[in-house]
């Protein structure tokens, strides 16, 4: 039975959209992903009084800025927790880590990327592994740089709000050493310590637009956000990492991502973890 719908969505309005996607962010929607747009778009059509996706897509080809972010931050799908993946935090601690402390003495300096941050569990995330990694008497200087292309889940990020549920999976000690239980009106989130957030800073980035840095980086997790790309897209994003990266930096990838015929600037290490080559 076919679904009933407020507005007609024809595959010529499907396809206009995903030019659109394609264009402002580099993402490749698939034909499985129509009833997904046509979820989420509706309300953009329905807030904003539209009866047709075509004049909804002339607003945002017409160079609507505001409406543009918003179409941007509908389309974009977040999901992340806390230590996603965790045998990329566990190669940090116990290998990375103390291989760049040994590496980087001199100016004890370390420089992180985090793309695609989503709503900020992956930088915070790194913060605390950094932070349970290195003494708290040494004085290093560590950054973490931390971007998504939607504002909305930045906004969440930066705050550092989470509701309580977030943080089920930690042990107990990390619960209560990185993060504030939330009372009164705010019982039932936690707020994570500002000695974290001390150390990332957050931004909106267009990863296919220019860059505001040229790092050198330690490392970069970039993870379940190529899958959203073409094969020739990635290949310019890979290619780029490997020229912000220092030689034999990290590179970290999505559990369901790969650079085989991709790039041949890294070198696979194993689970997804990779080291620039050239």
């Amino acid at each position: 039975m076919e679904k009933v719908r407020d507005f007609d969505f024809t595959d010529k309005d499907f396809d206009k959209v995903r030019n659109l996607v394609k264009n402002h962010t580099g993402i490749s929607l698939s034909n499985a992903k129509k009833d997904m747009v046509y979820s989420r778009l509706s309300r953009r059509l329905r807030n904003l009084g539209i009866d047709k996706f075509s004049d909804y897509c002339n607003l945002v080809e017409g160079g609507d800025d505001s409406e543009l972010i918003k179409f941007t931050n509908a389309i974009t799908t977040n999901l992340t927790s806390f230590f996603r993946e965790e045998h990329h935090f566990q190669y940090l601690s116990k290998t990375l880590i103390p291989d760049i402390m040994k590496t980087n003495i001199r100016d004890k300096r370390i420089r992180i990327w985090s793309a695609g941050c989503s709503t900020g569990e992956e930088p915070y995330s790194l913060a605390i592994a950094i932070k349970e990694t290195i003494s708290v008497n040494d004085t290093w200087d560590i950054k973490i740089l931390a971007t998504d292309l939607d504002s909305d889940v930045l906004n969440t990020a930066s705050r550092g709000v989470y509701s309580s549920e977030r943080i089920d999976g930690l042990s107990s000690n990390r619960k209560k050493r990185w993060f504030l239980n939330g009372k009164g009106d705010n019982t039932g989130t936690v707020r994570v310590r500002p000695e974290l957030q001390e150390l990332i800073t957050f931004k909106q980035l267009n990863l296919l637009r220019e860059w505001p840095t040229k790092g050198p980086f330690d490392f970069i997790f970039c993870r379940n956000v190529v899958i959203y790309f073409d094969k020739e897209t990635q290949k310019v994003l890979f290619d780029r990492y490997a020229n912000v990266l220092k030689n034999n930096a990290h590179l970290f990838i999505g559990h369901s991502e790969s650079l085989f015929k991709v790039s041949d600037r890294f070198k696979l290490l194993g689970q997804t973890i990779y080291t620039k080559t050239k």
